[in-house]
C-alpha cells in the first residue's frame, strides 16, 4: 500500500482485490458515522447494516491499512496478560464479561467468514503458546489451569507433545487452545468490507477525518472533501489513530512488530514444520511467532521495526532464530517482509471511551485484534442500536489517560528489540 512493501508484506501480495470504493466528496447523512476500516469498524458496520441502519464508514487510507493488515493473523482468544488478571482489575463482574466477550470471538470471527464466503486461508486447527524454559512452562500451567476452571478445553502439552506439533524441540511444552486459528489478516479486513457494503453501508476510503463538532443535535464529521451528519460516531482507529480525538493516541505505547515470510517451502519441509497447521509464539518478553500461509510460505515474526539499522539487525536474526529451531531451514530465503504498530495499555486491556455524547470508542488490543475487534464491532453497534445498555456493556466506560513516559517507552522498546536480537541466536 502506498508503494511501500514493508507496510503490508505477504498479506497485499496474496489478499484478493478490495472491494471498489471511492473518497467521500460533498456533504452525505447517515444515523452512525464510523471512523477507521479495521476489523472493528468493519464488524460494527457490517452489523449494522445487517440491522437496517444506515450507516457510514471512513477510512483514511485503504480497507485494513492499519494493524488489520499487518498482523501475523493469529486467531486467539482472551488477552495476553493471565484470565484470572481480567477479574482483578476490572472485578469480578466485568472480568467475566470480558472473558467471556473475548473467549466466544474466535468462534464469531470463523463464523462470519463461513457467512459471507471470505477468502481469507482460514484454518481452525488451533493455536500453540510455547514454553521457554520452566518458567514458561509454569506461566502456561497457569493459564491452563484459569481457563480449564472456567470449562475451556485447553490442553497443556509435555515437551515430545509440543515437538511433535511443532517440529522443534526447543520448547519445554505448549498449551493447545482448540479454539483458535489462523487467517489471512488482510483478506478478512477486505472480506468484511466486501460484506458489509454488500449489506448496505457506505464505505468511503482515502477520506481522512479532520474534525468533529455537534450542530443541531447532530454530529458532523468533517473530511478534506466532505462531510457527515449523523446521530453517533464510533471511533475505530487504534494504533493509527490521527485526527481530531488525540487522547486515543496519547493513551497507548506503540509496540513495533515485524514479520518475514519465506518463499514456498518443499513439502518434505512443509511437513516437517507445524503439520497440523497451528499458529504459533512462544512465552519470551520479545516474544516469537510464526505460522504457515496456504501456500506454505512460512511467516516468522518478532517485536521491532524494520527501518534504520533495525531492518538489517531483525532480517539476520531472523534468519538465525529459524535455523535455530528448525535446522531444515540452513538456506532460507525470504520473499517478503513487513511491520506494524500494536497500541499497547497500560494494563494490557482494551479501552472503551464516551469521547463526548454519541461519540465512543474501542481501542488497546495489546496485539489480539482479530478476534477481540470483532467482537467488540458487534458490540458497540448493538449499544448504538439501544439493545445493548452502558451498563451492560463487557468494559467499562472510561476517560482516555496519557500514557507515562510514552515516547521514551517507544524508542525503548524499538532500540531495545535490536539490541537484543543482535546478541540473540550468534553461536
Amino acid at each position: 500500500m502506498l508503494d511501500n512493501a514493508r507496510s503490508h508484506g505477504l498479506w497485499e501480495l496474496t489478499a484478493p482485490p478490495a472491494p471498489r470504493t471511492e473518497k467521500l466528496i460533498g456533504p452525505v447523512k447517515a444515523e452512525i458515522v464510523i471512523v477507521g476500516g479495521g476489523y472493528t469498524g468493519l464488524s460494527a458496520a457490517l452489523h449494522l447494516a445487517e440491522e437496517g441502519a444506515d450507516v457510514v464508514l471512513l477510512e483514511a487510507v485503504e480497507i485494513g491499512f492499519g494493524g488489520a493488515g499487518r498482523n501475523v493473523g493469529l486467531v486467539n482468544a482472551g488477552m495476553w496478560i493471565m484470565p484470572s488478571a481480567l477479574n482483578d482489575i476490572l472485578g469480578r463482574r466485568d472480568g467475566e464479561r470480558l472473558l467471556q466477550l473475548l473467549g466466544d470471538a474466535p468462534k464469531l470471527v470463523f463464523e462470519l467468514i463461513e457467512k459471507h464466503t471470505i477468502d481469507c486461508e482460514v484454518e481452525q486447527s488451533g493455536t500453540l503458546h510455547c514454553a521457554v524454559g520452566e518458567s514458561g512452562l509454569d506461566e502456561l500451567r497457569q493459564r491452563a489451569a484459569q481457563w480449564l476452571e472456567r470449562g475451556v478445553p485447553v490442553r497443556l502439552l509435555d515437551r515430545d507433545e509440543t515437538t511433535a506439533k511443532v517440529g522443534t524441540d526447543a520448547y519445554a511444552g505448549s498449551l493447545l487452545d482448540p479454539r483458535a486459528g489462523t487467517i489471512q489478516p488482510l483478506a478478512y479486513a477486505r472480506g468484511l468490507a466486501r460484506a458489509a457494503i454488500t449489506a448496505g453501508a457506505r464505505v468511503f476510503t482515502g477520506t481522512h477525518a479532520e474534525g468533529a463538532e455537534q450542530a443541531h443535535g447532530k454530529w458532523i464529521v468533517r473530511t478534506a472533501q466532505g462531510s457527515v451528519s449523523a446521530d453517533w460516531v464510533f471511533v475505530a482507529t487504534d494504533a493509527y489513530t490521527r485526527g481530531p480525538w488525540p487522547e486515543l493516541r496519547n493513551e497507548q505505547i506503540h509496540l513495533p512488530y515485524f514479520n518475514f515470510a519465506t518463499e514456498p517451502l518443499p513439502l518434505e519441509i512443509r511437513g516437517s514444520i507445524l503439520p497440523q497447521r497451528q499458529g504459533a509464539w512462544d512465552t519470551k518478553g520479545i516474544l516469537s511467532s510464526f505460522r504457515f500461509d496456504r501456500s506454505g510460505r512460512l511467516v516468522f515474526g518478532s517485536v521491532g521495526a524494520l527501518r534504520g539499522s533495525g531492518t538489517t539487525v531483525h532480517r539476520a536474526w531472523a534468519k538465525r532464530a529459524l535455523r535455530s529451531l528448525f535446522p531444515q531451514l540452513e538456506n532460507v530465503h525470504f520473499e517478503a517482509e513487513w511491520y506494524g504498530q500494536i497500541g499497547m495499555t497500560t494494563d494490557r486491556l482494551p479501552r472503551l471511551h464516551k469521547l463526548a455524547p454519541n461519540v465512543l470508542s474501542v481501542s488497546g488490543y495489546n496485539g489480539r485484534g482479530i478476534a477481540p475487534g470483532t467482537a467488540f464491532g458487534r458490540v458497540i453497534a448493538r449499544h448504538m442500536q439501544g439493545r445493548i445498555l452502558e451498563h451492560d456493556l463487557p468494559l467499562p466506560v472510561l476517560p482516555a489517560r496519557p500514557a507515562n513516559m510514552r515516547v521514551a517507552k517507544e524508542a525503548f522498546y524499538e532500540i531495545g528489540a535490536q539490541l537484543a536480537h543482535f546478541s540473540e541466536y550468534r553461536f
